[in-house]
């Protein structure tokens, strides 16, 4: 059963970096899944952008091979149907050459949504949207799409805002972070602003702390060169970690208008407690992978991945976050991500205090309730409660779980993150893509991280491959930052339960 949804006005969507992993990954079969549910129209058009020289026949024929992998139940007949709708234009964005033809076969076809999404390196957005302005293809029909990373930097992501923002008009820019996308995301916002419940117990006074892990299994793979220049704070916390963050920590907006949404998320971000030289040793702790054995095998280690003797990019990042205002003062916010864990898993858990007196002298340890939201890879929600065991002989207690499972509980397909952003982008609605404000307070805050670990005596901790991370960092995310490596476990399994 499909998702019901109405289907889209008429559009365009043009696909710059079209040939890409991402295009062909992601954003092609996105569409391809909305085209069988209905949503695109005859008249849409798909446009493929990128240097290579190729016909349009050999693109085709490119997306043919993406979506059978990436759909493999896919039907041949919607295939052909879909294919139909995709063409091919090769043009270097940096050059002026083939642009007044792109920008008269744009015009041609006017009124209509046009959707701009830019797959390609940062360096190349000034460029491009300085040409798509210069054409005149940023009417107010036309939205600006832009993947990370926006910057690696404060300074380099207000020059690419800049530059973006010289272009088109901030409500037509589309800065997307497919996590936003995500089924539980969303539904923080029903769970906290749609029940009593929760709400009355989302602060200080009942949540004793909250833990956000992303755990990955695989290594950084043809991302090396990328990775390397990069490394897990900036390629996951700036962005992914900070916006669920900012989901969970948020005031009630006034309403579900975007600006109001997005306000609350940048007085978020403008509490966060800063990190520096100070206090990064005692709030966080950085490691990089090693050999080790997997789940598939023996794997290599980061430095054979990436074909360098030595490296100081950290692979993997666990840190304390904490908010300076009445909501949440005190309450540790855990933020865990890392490359070549044991398991793919993404996770946000609000543990709440324990109860201050316990009835049941001989009931066994009163565990604390959590509340567990997981994004992957089953979209779902957890309550663990403590309830009695049964046919026990007194009152001894054992805690239970609520499972909410969105695919079970609903029977309808579930939406890839990007299939409903890409909707939303269509749609114009920017509730869930981040504002220019919102790029610039993460990276105010996580430049001085940065900062300070360039200028620490020491690197990343070694891990290997397939274990739970550096064993400090299982001691500081169960113990408030006193990792004395006597633990065993890992931040993502205790963020888990």
């Amino acid at each position: 059963m499909n998702s019901p949804s109405a289907p889209l006005a008429a559009f365009d969507f043009v696909l710059f970096g079209a040939t890409g992993d991402l295009a062909l990954r992601k954003l092609l079969p996105a569409l391809f899944r909305q085209f069988v549910d209905g949503r695109l129209r005859g008249d849409n058009g798909i446009l493929g952008v990128a240097r290579e020289a190729q016909s349009a026949e050999d693109f085709r024929l490119t997306v043919q091979d993406a979506l059978r992998r990436a759909v493999p139940d896919a039907d041949e007949a919607h295939l052909d149907a879909f294919l139909e709708h995709v063409d091919y234009l090769a043009l270097d964005a940096t050059r002026d050459e083939g642009w007044e033809a792109f920008a008269a076969a744009c015009h041609a076809r006017d009124p209509r949504v046009r959707v701009f999404y830019l797959s390609v390196g940062p360096e190349i957005f000034a460029p491009l949207c300085a040409r798509l302005a210069r054409y005149k293809l940023n009417g107010p029909d036309s939205r600006l799409v832009v993947e990370k990373p926006l910057g690696r930097d404060l300074a380099s992501a207000v020059a690419i805002n800049d530059a973006i923002g010289a272009a088109f008009p901030e409500r037509q820019i589309f800065r997307i972070d497919h996590y936003l996308g995500k089924e539980t995301v969303q539904n923080l916002l029903a769970l906290r602003f749609g029940n009593a419940l929760f709400e009355p117990l989302w602060n200080t006074s009942h949540i004793e702390q909250v833990r956000i892990t992303v755990a990955e299994t695989l290594g950084v793979g043809s991302r090396g060169p990328y990775y390397d220049a990069t490394g897990a704070l900036r390629d996951m916390v700036q962005n992914h970690l900070l916006q669920l963050l900012c989901m969970i920590a948020m005031e009630p907006p006034s309403s579900l208008d975007p600006d109001a949404i997005r306000d609350e998320k940048l007085k978020v971000l403008r509490a966060l407690k800063p990190i520096d030289f100070g206090n990064a040793g005692r709030l966080t702790v950085r490691g990089q992978y090693r050999g080790g054995l997997t789940a598939d095998g023996m794997a290599r280690g980061y430095l054979e991945d990436i074909g360098k003797p030595a490296s100081g990019t950290e692979t993997f990042v666990a840190l304390k976050a904490e908010l300076s205002n009445w909501r949440w003062a005190g309450v540790p916010f855990y933020l865990v991500t890392g490359k070549r864990l044991p398991e793919q898993l993404a996770e946000i858990e609000i543990r709440f205090r324990s109860i201050p007196h316990s009835i049941f002298a001989d009931g066994g340890p009163i565990a604390a309730n959590r509340l567990v939201l997981r994004l992957q890879p089953d979209e779902g929600i957890k309550l663990l409660l403590m309830s009695k065991y049964p046919d026990s002989d007194g009152l001894h207690l054992s805690p239970v779980s609520l499972d909410v499972d969105f695919a079970e509980a609903f029977r309808v397909r579930q939406l890839d993150a990007y299939e409903r952003l890409l909707l939303d982008v269509v749609r114009g609605k920017l509730t869930l893509f981040m504002h220019r404000d919102e790029i610039e307070a993460a990276w105010r805050w996580i430049d001085p991280i940065v900062q300070a670990w360039s200028r620490a005596s020491t690197g990343p901790l070694p891990y290997g491959a397939g274990s739970w991370g550096p064993t400090a960092a299982a001691a500081f995310v169960q113990r408030g930052g006193e990792p004395d490596g006597s633990l065993e476990g890992s931040p993502a399994r205790l963020a888990g339960g």
